[in-house]
This record gives structure tokens, C-alpha cells and sequence, in this order.
């Protein structure tokens, strides 16, 4: 997505607005203690008032028509403000996207073939998970939108077709601008894995009223499945003991819907756990979850997990332009939808078809 201003005043090269203009800008919404240029950089101590998360956003606004872009961290408990040039956002390559896309629906669509060898089937399954992962990708296409931060359409990843994967490494945007505060990066790193699951508890529910039951078979392939599987599949089918859950291809892009929302949610890297881990707890606390989650991959015995989270987490998360501002209580809430999500989601060996 390019960025486009409606005011000409967005032309203006950086260089043409002195210090002293900057610092006007950023004393009409804050308190300045000290003003200097750091490094070259515009750099103002300032005091926090009752409202400095809306201040800070309509600073953001007033300087983003000069090209410039605040960012505010906390130095030791001294609140330090530095205005940098927006950095230049360019253009996005649709074509790119559309070629993925559709590459991502052949290698699905021969994963459906080689799961039922029918290809209605076939085609049932690929519009099922790509349904699955296209709205979890609009999940934050609308959050990226609703707080301003500029991204990409989404980029669907081919992969592999059955045996050796599922068709598809999932899908990305990729943000072309930082979010403006912790509570937007919260809700970047959610709406995703909520508006996903939804989409797939609806696609589990609509496959597993097309699965069947069968008796035990020796070449039967058997899937650890999620709490929530679990829970939908009894209320839906209640198998009796001694008969298996036959799944319907459909049934199983919900399956895969479910693994992608609990690998998602793992607090590290660029993925959406680590959004909201870092929104929450900051980089130290992210830090932990981070050492924490490489601890139990390796005590479940998933060291190729293990391995990508130590990784990922060897990239710093930039965080949010204002690191400061405090996360809304209604977001730390909704933090413990992220836990329940991340249970009921997880795949677990004591629970299988």
C-alpha cells in the first residue's frame, strides 16, 4: 500500500523545517524539559500529561504533513521524543501477490486431490483453507488500516502438497510503517488469530457434518487434535468407543486452521504472539516468554520449534513509534482470550482420531 498525503504541505522535504519549527510542533502537545539534536536527530525530554497517548497521536498527525515521524522510549525514566524523517514508502508490486495467490491455490488444490483423489473434494479443501487464511490476513489488514499503519496486501506462501505438506506455508502482510502505539500493535497482533479462528471453528463445524464414522483402520493416518476439535467433533458427532473420525477434507482445513492460530500465538519473532507479547510486556518481557517457549519445545521434543524460535528471536522487535504509553486495561483483558484461544487451540497427544 503507498502512502498518498491529501495536503500539499506533505511535499515539503524534511530539510526545509528548522529545529527551532520542530520544536514548536512538539511543545503544542508537550511539556519540554530539554531540546537538542542528538546525532542529528531532533531530540526533546519531555513530560507526560494526563492524555500523552492522544497527544502523541495528534502530534504523529501534525508531523507526518511535514514528513517527519515522532518516537517516543523511555531512557531510565526520562521520556525522550525524537523527530525522524519519515522514511520513504513505495509502491507494492500487486502482481507479485496475485502470482503467489495463485500458485498457492494449484499446490492446495493437488494437496485436496492426493487427500481424497476427487477433485470436487480437492476443491472443497483449497477453498477452505485459503478461506481460513485469507481472513486471518484481513484480520489485520483491518487493524493495520483502522490505526493507520501502512502494509501490503497479503502475500500467500506455496508449499509442498500432500505427503510432503498441507500446499501452503500460510500467508503475510507485511507492515510498511510502525504501529503508532502499544495498544494499536496489540490489536495488530490479534485481530488476525480471532477473525481466523472464527472462520475456521465455522469450516470445522461445516467438515466434520461431512466426515463419518469408521472402525479402527491399521493404515489410518491419526491426528492429534485441539481441545476445541475435540469439544466440536463430540457435540457433532459424538463417536461411540471404538470408532474413528474419518475426516472430511473439509474437517481437515479446519484442523489446519486451528494449528496455524496456535503456531501464530507463539510468543516470538514477527508472529502475532509476538505483537501482543511485546505490546504487553515490553522487550524484557518478551525476552522471557521468548526463553520460556524455546524451553517447552524442547521438553515436548520439538527441536526443529525450538531451533526457528531461537531464530526469530535473534531479530529485535522495533515495538511501536510511542513505546511509553501504557497498553488500555480492556486490552490486557482481552490478553487472556489470547491464553484460552492458545489452549483450546494447541494440538494435544492425549486426544486423537
Amino acid at each position: 500500500m503507498s502512502h498518498e498525503s491529501s495536503t500539499d504541505s506533505a511535499t515539503e522535504s524534511p530539510s526545509r523545517v528548522d529545529f527551532e519549527q520542530l520544536r514548536r510542533i512538539v511543545e503544542s502537545e508537550f511539556a519540554i524539559e530539554e531540546a537538542l539534536i542528538e546525532y542529528n536527530v531532533p531530540t526533546f525530554f519531555v513530560r507526560l500529561g494526563q492524555d500523552s497517548k492522544k497527544a502523541f497521536l495528534r502530534l504523529a498527525t501534525h508531523l507526518d504533513s511535514f514528513g517527519f515521524v515522532p518516537v517516543l522510549r523511555d531512557r531510565e525514566g526520562t521520556v525522550v521524543l525524537q523527530v525522524v524523517p519519515k522514511p520513504l514508502v513505495t509502491s507494492s508490486r500487486k502482481i507479485i501477490n496475485w502470482v503467489l495467490f495463485l500458485a498457492t491455490i494449484g499446490t492446495t488444490l493437488v494437496t485436496g486431490y492426493f487427500l481424497s483423489f476427487d477433485w470436487v473434494l480437492a476443491g472443497m479443501f483449497a477453498v477452505a483453507l485459503l478461506a481460513i487464511l485469507g481472513f486471518h490476513e484481513m484480520g489485520h489488514t483491518l487493524a493495520a488500516k483502522a490505526h493507520g499503519i501502512e502494509s501490503t496486501l497479503p502475500y500467500f506462501i506455496p508449499g509442498p502438497p500432500w505427503p510432503f505438506g498441507i500446499g501452503t506455508f500460510g500467508a503475510v502482510i507485511q507492515q510498511k510503517s510502525l504501529a503508532p502505539n502499544r495498544d494499536a500493535l496489540f490489536d495488530l497482533g490479534i485481530a488476525g488469530p480471532i477473525v481466523g479462528l472464527v472462520v475456521a471453528v465455522i469450516v470445522t463445524i461445516i467438515g466434520l457434518q461431512m466426515s463419518s464414522l469408521t472402525p479402527p483402520q491399521t493404515e489410518a493416518l491419526y491426528l492429534p487434535v485441539s481441545l476445541l476439535f475435540r469439544f466440536i467433533a463430540d457435540a457433532l458427532l459424538n463417536p461411540p468407543p471404538g470408532m474413528d473420525v474419518m475426516l472430511h477434507p473439509v474437517a481437515f482445513a479446519g484442523w489446519v486452521g486451528m494449528l496455524v492460530t496456535t503456531i501464530q500465538l507463539v510468543p516470538i519473532g514477527m508472529f502475532d504472539g509476538g505483537h501482543a507479547v511485546r505490546s504487553l510486556l515490553g522487550d524484557k518481557g518478551r525476552g522471557a516468554l521468548i526463553f520460556i517457549s524455546i524451553l517447552v519445545f524442547l521438553i515436548l521434543g520439538q527441536p526443529i520449534m525450538a531451533i526457528l524460535a531461537f531464530m526469530l528471536s535473534m531479530r529485535k522487535h522495533p515495538g511501536p513509534l510511542d513505546d511509553v504509553s501504557k497498553v488500555a486495561i480492556g486490552r490486557k483483558l482481552a490478553a487472556i482470550i489470547l491464553v484460552l484461544i492458545f489452549i483450546l487451540c494447541a494440538t494435544s497427544l492425549w486426544f486423537s482420531f
